[in-house]
């Protein structure tokens, strides 16, 4: 969690910062073998050099990014767990629930699907 440190004291709202530390760090202890880091000025995780997900904030939402596949793979459970979504990121609104259940699902496929991966983006 170190690498977010300075990330997560630029956040202003408590609520906010607390719920990116929460995410961040379940993430962290969950997928052991991810190597958190900041890019384009958000934290992310990486297997072996290659995207797996990241993560912004916004005012009204903490965004959730696991590339266009891991949305479409998942658009149905997306939507199912009350998240608005785009071509690139779901939103989860900061008054409600994460859904781990769901994250652990995503970083899964996404760390599966790109197991032979070379390059840091699907192309």
């Amino acid at each position: 969690m170190e690498v977010f440190a300075e990330y997560l004291t630029q956040i202003d709202n408590p609520q906010h910062r607390e719920r990116m530390e929460e995410v961040l760090g379940w993430v962290t202890k969950k997928f052991t073998d991810l190597k958190p880091k900041i890019a384009w000025n958000q934290p992310m995780f990486t297997d072996h050099d290659t995207y797996i997900i990241g993560f912004s904030v916004s005012k009204q939402h903490m965004a959730v990014a696991p590339e266009i596949a891991g949305i479409n793979h998942f658009s149905d459970a997306i939507v199912q767990a009350g998240y608005d979504h785009t071509k690139q990121l779901l939103r989860i609104r900061w008054d409600s629930p994460v859904d781990f259940s769901l994250l652990d699902k995503m970083i899964e496929f996404n760390i599966m699907d790109k197991a032979d991966c070379s390059t840091f983006w699907r192309k």
